[in-house]
């Protein structure tokens, strides 16, 4: 059992609107070996393609994870009981370049993954998964569980290479991602052409379109996603889009018919024991939510990854 360094701001003491926001109140510690599970911010959108500001994000789910509390209601687990988990800040980024700022990202994941913590981040846009993977990904191919409404596998777009539709291919190409233990679930959105998702049906990359979604249900979605990514090493990769506009209005490209919060609250903890080495929810825009739903809902799924992250690690220290 991990010895307790680092413990969260308890809500029922102290209020939920007092002391500086961290991601889920937990503490805020600079980066060192004793940290187990590493909560990060990346302040990046120069890779958003319409809408920007996702590069507030980060701040704005720090403020709305105030309402996190410490124990799952379905698995049970409770995170800070089986790990060190800390808020280490942010990764540094350049405001003026997205290909100095993928270098500046990898750099800072470079360095968890050597103190050997699992990241768990909040963007900033879809760019950010491509630095994160080429960080943590060095050893070898990993498997990812990708929600979201676009596939993100294009080779180029507007004529770059580095931006948020095309994070899954650039990763693939470097021998980050593994397709064949690569699932991308809730695709829908309208395509530009024929060929946007062929190179995807190519390499093997399993997608499952809403349509499909609908047609198998829930239960065997989840059993598809076990089925992919195995018992191997696996990142998760949250899109906010990837839910329906209903539930995180605050994005920078809505599409209509998504994933509703609860299945994919249940999604995520029908995982629970999977071997989970990092993730991240991304293209969160508050400003494009007065409602501050979209926020509120990224907190949360920053929790369930964070429960996978606790189990994950407890099971790494068994073996």
């Amino acid at each position: 059992m991990t010895e307790q360094r680092f413990q969260p701001v308890d809500s029922s003491v102290t209020p939920r609107y007092s002391e500086i926001a961290t991601f889920m109140r937990a503490a805020r510690v600079e980066l060192n070996a004793a940290v187990d599970i590493a909560l990060a911010g990346v302040p990046l959108d120069l890779g958003a393609t319409f809408r920007t500001g996702a590069r507030q994000g980060p701040a704005g789910v720090r403020e709305a994870s105030r309402l996190i509390r410490q124990v799952n209601p379905t698995t049970g687990v409770a995170p800070y009981r089986l790990a060190n988990i800390a808020d280490i800040g942010d990764a540094p980024t350049h405001p003026l370049s997205v290909e100095k700022s993928v270098d500046l990202i990898q750099a800072f994941y470079e360095k968890v993954h050597a103190a050997g913590a699992v990241p768990i981040s909040v963007g900033g846009d879809h760019t950010v998964p491509l630095p994160v993977l080429r960080a943590i990904a060095k050893d070898g191919p990993v498997g990812l569980v990708q929600i979201d409404s676009h596939s993100d596998t294009f080779d180029e777009f507007m004529g770059t290479k580095y931006n948020h539709a095309t994070f899954v291919r650039r990763a693939v190409e470097e021998g980050l991602l593994d397709p064949k233990r690569v699932i991308q679930i809730g695709l829908r959105g309208t395509r530009y052409g024929d060929d946007d998702i062929v190179y995807g049906s190519r390499v093997g990359i399993r997608m499952v379109t809403m349509d499909e979604y609908e047609e198998l249900g829930r239960a065997k979605v989840i059993e598809e996603i076990r089925k992919v990514i195995g018992t191997r090493p696996t990142y998760f990769s949250i899109d906010i889009d990837g839910l329906d506009p209903k539930e995180a209005p605050g994005t920078g490209v809505p599409e209509p018919g998504g994933i509703m919060m609860r299945d994919l609250q249940m999604i995520l903890r029908a995982l629970n024991g999977a071997d989970l080495i990092g993730g991240d929810i991304c293209e969160v825009v508050p400003s494009l939510d007065p409602t501050g739903i979209t926020c509120i809902n990224a907190a949360n799924l920053m929790f369930e990854l964070t429960c996978l992250a606790a189990v994950a690690h407890v099971a790494r220290n068994k073996a």
